[in-house]
Formats: structure tokens, sequence, C-alpha cells
């Protein structure tokens, strides 16, 4: 018998009466010759390369890849690791799965890069624009820094340690159940961002965001502005100092909520069944409703709103008119 062949024997290979009872199958094992077959490159400088097919450099290592495009051809770089990217386009979908320590620096996803890394540890990301959506998700150890993702639907899902440096995204869902991220510098525009993340820390950033921050544990923002309304829903541990928030019925259901110098412009029905509250708001607030316990200290009040069937004033103080 050849190396390509094996034989199988079967007993009842079909219920035919007239069928031998037990049928020796002969299986081809040669390679498919339209299956991709890529070689592995390892060790070297690619240059100026134009480059399709489905894994184009499939398992790829330590290579330094300058001015190449990746035209279609799915996943071209999966299973790689110590890759560097300089002035590169991926052009097609998958290009970064399974891959470890990689660098990418002045490089661009096309639209259709879609869903360009996923599975992959230890991503650093400079000086890029990214216009594919659905891109890192469950991914370890990601830096972004000078970069814009325009096209930034469910981006940044269930991954670990994500460092964003001034850069912009839009696009709903972002940064869903991620855990331990930093932001300094985001400019983000997109509803829904971070929902079910935890360990989350933000400087200096603007987030135009409807539903953000929903269901979170342990988020701390410092010097940003928030826009957008129910903010914070159904969240433990939420921290906010020298911040602006515009949110129509916002921080409500939130148990341990802090506030520090804080605007809360535009905002109504606030505090909502929020428990274990300390709050310091230096400006105008037009409502309070229901608040569950803690501590509020607000510049001017608009309207206190207490249901008795459904809030136990004593709870929480409320003091209006702060000392300059």
């Amino acid at each position: 018998m050849s190396d390509s062949e094996i034989t199988v024997t079967n007993t009842n290979l079909n219920t035919d009466s007239n069928s031998d009872s037990n049928t020796n199958t002969k299986l081809n094992t040669k390679p498919n010759s339209n299956r991709f077959n890529p070689v592995k490159r390892m060790n070297e400088e690619v240059r100026q390369e134009s480059l399709s097919g489905e894994r184009a450099l499939y398992r790829g290592e330590n290579l330094k890849i300058f001015d190449t495009v990746f035209h279609d051809g799915e996943s071209p770089l999966k299973e790689s690791k110590h890759i560097e990217f300089y002035n590169c386009e991926f052009q097609w979908k998958y290009p970064l799965w399974y891959s470890e320590d990689v660098k990418v620096r002045d490089c661009v996803w096309q639209e259709m890069g879609r869903s360009g890394v996923w599975y992959t540890k230890h991503l650093l990301v400079e000086d890029s624009m990214i216009g594919a959506p659905k891109n890192f998700r469950r991914c370890f150890d990601i830096t972004l820094r000078n970069t814009s993702i325009p096209n930034a639907q469910e981006t940044f899902w269930n991954c670990d340690g994500i460092r964003l440096e001034h850069v912009m995204a839009r696009g709903d869902y972002f940064g869903m159940n991620s855990s331990h991220v930093y932001a300094d510098g985001l400019e983000l525009y997109g509803n829904y961002a971070f929902d079910g993340g935890h360990d989350i820390e933000i400087h200096n950033s603007k987030l135009l965001t409807k539903d953000c921050f929903w269901n979170c544990e342990n988020v701390k923002v410092y010097d940003s502005y928030i826009s957008g309304e129910y903010l914070a829903w159904n969240t433990r541990n939420l921290t906010l100092i020298n911040c602006t928030i515009e949110s129509n019925q916002g921080l409500d259901y939130i148990e341990g909520l802090k506030l520090v110098n804080c605007k809360l412009v535009n905002t109504k029905y606030a505090f909502e069944y929020a428990y274990d509250v300390d709050a310091e708001v230096t400006s105008r607030l037009d409502s309070i409703l229901n608040p569950g316990s803690g501590v509020i200290r607000v510049k001017e009040l608009g309207e206190k709103i207490i249901e008795p069937d459904n809030c136990k004033e004593e709870n929480t103080k409320i003091q209006v008119g702060l000392s300059e």
C-alpha cells in the first residue's frame, strides 16, 4: 500500500441487501492541489511586495515588513509572531489572527480588512488608520497610539489589557466586556461604549455615547467630558473626578458612586436608585429622582423628586449650596 492511501474496513457502508457486508475502501490523502500551501517565511525583511491569496505569510516569524500591500486573501498572517510592519496596507479580512508580539507603524486597514485582529497577544499600533469594523476581539495586551478608527463598530470586544493614547474612534458597542482598560486622550463617538467592562481608567477624553459604562465594575474617569443619556446604569464602583457630564436620567441604578468637582449639565432625574453615593456637583443640577443612599452636595438644584413609596428619603442627605 502506498503512503498516500489508507484502507478502512466498514461493515455497513449501505443497507442494500446485495452489498458486500465487509467492504474495503481506499481514501486518498494526497494534498489537494487547490488548497493553499503556504511557505513559512522567517528571519527576513519583506520590502514592497504585493501579496494575495489565503495565508500569504502564514506562521511568519521574525519578519520586518515594509511598504507591502496585502490584497484579497484571508488570514495572511495567521499564527505569526515577532512581526514589524511599516507603511503597509491590509485590504482583506482577518490579517492578524492568533498572532503574538506585533508592532505596526504608519499602516492602513481598508474597510474590507474587517475582523482584523482577533486572539492576538502583545500588539502595538502607532500612527495608523483603521477603517475596518469588528477589530480587536479576545486579544491581550493591546496598545494603540495616535491612531484613528472611523469605523469602530463592535471593536475591542472581550479584550484584556487595552491602552489607548490619543485615539479617535466612531462606532457603537466599543469596548464591550473588556477589562483593564486605560485611555488618555480618547475621542469616542458611538453608543453603548464599554458595556460589561471592568477595571477601566480614562483621562482627558471626550465620550459622546448613550448608555456608556452599563453593567461595569471599577471605573474611574478623570478630567473628561461625557455626553449621552442613561449614563452608567447597573454599574458598581464608579468614580468621576473633574468631569463634565451631560446625561438625561444619568447615574441611576449604581452601587458605589463618587463625584469630585464635577458638573452635571442638562441632566434630569439623576441618582435614581443610586446607593452609597458621595457626590460633589459644582453646577446647577436640573433634578434628582428617588436617590438610594449617600450624600449629594450640589451648587444649585432645580427639583428634588421623592416618591415615598419608592424611596426612603432619610437614607440620602442632599445639601444645596456649596461653600466657596
